[in-house]
């Protein structure tokens, strides 16, 4: 029952992710928002006298206690945004989710590389896939992906034969095991890595729900290497997203007879960085070229304010009056705060009272 009142929150209608982490920061638990008035909600910025009747007048019970239910009887962990484990970098997003799904074992903070690419790959792909993977899991980086056939399925088992991590990001519920064959796969993410969702339990693989998986793909990721694309696919999406996001964006170069190399070709036309061994990948990241074999930064947790400064520096460096304009907090609030983001090792105060995340 940890998570009920998150999960009562997230399904009023008009309560996206963004909206979420607003009324969390303004009345730091999702339970205080249900039991507060009218007014009290109106109060707050971008919550319209629509939405705040919406959240009183909400009947939330039952979908709360079904989906309590649903996660304990299938094992699931909730992560919150405001967890050590909830990854920091996710939350340099525009609209990070509240709360992850997760079979497995998530770290706040760990250097991720997501590769995506073609459901139909070739050989060439799937092997390149697979062998890239492998040397970027002996590398101590993480390979991200999303659990479909052909790329995202070698990537994964690449990262997993080099006994590295792995983390699937799926497009349905976290119970539902989508693409069926894959069952054995995620048995092998769910001990040696992890498998995290969005999406609400019992949540099918809707073509919808994939392009909002995507986001979340690239958001883990430091950077996200394209193998074999077609023009317009779901992996030129994530790129998209990645971009956005600041993310580097890699590619494999293919055959240019091939309609499978079209994606790829483009994007290293456009700019993406063409990679032909993993050392490509690594220096353009400033990450060694062995095992370093340090430990990963400390996980810290954070509280709704902390995690609006936080979001809030993640976008660029800040002077401190410019944070106090674009929080609305008072100098001795956003003082505290900031302190306390320091002592965490999440902030770095930098030259003129300027502020930045700690890279």
């Amino acid at each position: 029952m940890d998570h009920y009142y998150w999960f009562a929150l997230k399904s009023v209608p008009g309560v996206g992710n963004v909206t979420f982490r607003k009324l969390l920061e303004a009345f730091e638990t999702p339970e205080r928002v249900l039991k507060a008035s009218v007014n009290e909600l109106a109060r707050v910025k971008g919550i319209s006298p629509n939405l705040a009747a919406s959240i009183v007048t909400h009947e939330y019970r039952r979908i709360a206690d079904l989906e309590c239910e649903a996660v304990a009887r299938q094992g699931v962990i909730i992560v919150d945004f405001l967890a050590a484990e909830y990854p920091k970098i996710l939350l340099q997003i525009n609209d990070p989710p509240p709360y992850l799904y997760v079979k497995g074992k998530l770290c706040g903070s760990e250097t991720s590389v997501a590769i995506v690419g073609s459901r139909r790959a070739s050989t060439y792909g799937l092997m390149t896939t697979e062998r890239l993977a492998g040397e970027l899991a002996l590398n101590n980086v993480t390979v991200v992906s999303g659990m479909a056939r052909g790329v995202d399925t070698a990537a994964h088992r690449g990262a997993l034969k080099a006994e590295g991590r792995s983390i699937g990001v799926l497009g349905c519920g976290i119970d539902i095991v989508y693409p069926p064959e894959n069952r054995p796969l995620f048995k092998e993410m769910e001990e040696k890595g992890a498998l995290v969702s969005e999406f609400p339990m019992g949540t099918t693989p809707l073509a919808e729900n994939f392009p909002r998986r995507n986001r979340i793909i690239s958001g883990m990721s430091q950077g996200v290497l394209v193998v074999e694309a077609v023009q317009n696919s779901g992996s030129l999406i994530t790129a998209r997203y990645a971009l956005e996001q600041g993310r580097e964006i890699f590619a494999i170069p293919g055959n240019i007879n091939s309609s499978n190399s079209r994606g790829t070709n483009l994007l290293i036309k456009q700019g993406a960085k063409l990679v032909e061994e993993v050392g490509d990948i690594l220096e353009e990241l400033h990450l060694p070229t062995a095992p370093a074999g340090q430990a990963p930064a400390p996980a810290f947790s954070l509280t709704p304010q902390e995690a609006g400064i936080f979001t809030l520096l993640a976008e660029s460096p800040l002077h401190i009056d410019d944070i106090i304009v674009r929080s609305e907090l008072t100098v001795p609030d956003l003082s505290a705060i900031l302190l306390r983001l320091e002592l965490k090792g999440a902030v770095v105060q930098l030259p003129g009272k300027h502020f930045s995340i700690t890279k």
